[in-house]
């Protein structure tokens, strides 16, 4: 039986270690002790074979490089976003530490509450490597139902761009605009995500399944989603900063939001609905993004 060992005791982090427990060996670490069944050391979490990497997107380089030593590992990448410094994808920055024949990427509809009552979802494993992606999938229950494709850098960009239209869906919902206005936000941003990824290289099929409609779909339209509450409230006045201490979480849109608002800005590619989440965040208010969104 392989062993299999979770990297952030974050709430995605301790969904997919429990998950694992169905039927797996799991182990699981973190900065801070937590009272979970497996809880370990790094060190013996990188031991294993197969690794996943659910911490920050934004603290990913930095903790591998000072933690993580390659020794054959396979890494399953369970962080979504977009580094903000430096605006590297995740797997341009695993890649400078793991081979990409070893790396994978998890994306689609998960909300870590959801799973950890085992409630079904399904979910795409992508890799440059089928036969990792294959690996990996053995570890998943019987309720995550899996997929798996090569269209890696569409994953990412897919789980990195539905938290900047979450919070814009959050916003929407905030100034109490409708049904029709969310609706047409969402679609009007699946396009726009779309239009990002292929730019990159993406595939647009992966944009209307699990990593990108599916996704998108969930994490804009519910209070469970911290980025659609950062919009939420962000609309009924609160600042950024109180916000972010109320949600006492990572909600990786708003530095995802500065990552593709550099990014975009720089190759010329039309991105309105975040560049409007970026100017909102600078303090710009929402109604007149509003106005600004529907004149452009």
């Amino acid at each position: 039986m392989n062993d299999i060992g979770v990297i952030g005791a974050g709430k995605w982090g301790q969904a997919l270690h429990f998950s694992f427990l169905e039927n797996y060996h799991s182990y699981i670490t973190s900065r801070t002790r937590r009272d979970i069944k497996n809880f370990t050391d790094y060190k013996t979490v990188l031991d294993k074979k197969y690794i996943v990497f659910a911490l920050s997107a934004q603290h990913s380089k930095e903790w591998m490089r000072n933690h993580f030593k390659y020794k054959g590992q396979k890494v399953l990448v369970a962080s979504k976003g977009i580094e903000a410094k430096s605006g590297k994808f995740l797997n341009e920055i695993f890649a400078e530490f793991v081979p990409s024949k070893n790396l994978a990427f998890i994306s689609g509809p998960s909300f870590a509450s959801e799973v950890i009552k085992k409630l079904p979802t399904a979910l795409v494993i992508s890799s440059q490597s089928l036969n990792t992606a294959k690996e990996f999938e053995q570890f998943f229950p019987s309720f995550i139902k899996t997929y798996h494709n090569d269209d890696v850098i569409g994953a990412e960009v897919a789980g990195a761009y539905k938290n900047i239209l979450a919070i814009a869906s959050g916003v929407c919902d905030g100034l109490q605009l409708g049904n029709n206005a969310r609706a047409s936000l969402i679609s009007r941003g699946l396009v726009e995500m779309s239009r990002f990824g292929v730019y990159f290289g993406a595939e647009k099929d992966t944009f209307l399944g699990l990593s990108g409609s599916g996704d998108l779909f969930l994490t804009a339209s519910s209070e469970l989603s911290r980025n659609y509450r950062v919009g939420k409230y962000l609309a009924l006045g609160n600042t950024l900063e109180n916000i972010l201490q109320k949600l006492g979480e990572v909600a990786e849109g708003v530095a995802t939001t500065y990552a593709v608002k550099n990014i975009s800005s720089k190759e010329g590619v039309y991105t309105p609905i975040a560049n409007e989440v970026y100017e909102i965040l600078e303090g710009k208010p929402p109604l007149q993004s509003l106005a600004d969104l529907l004149k452009s």
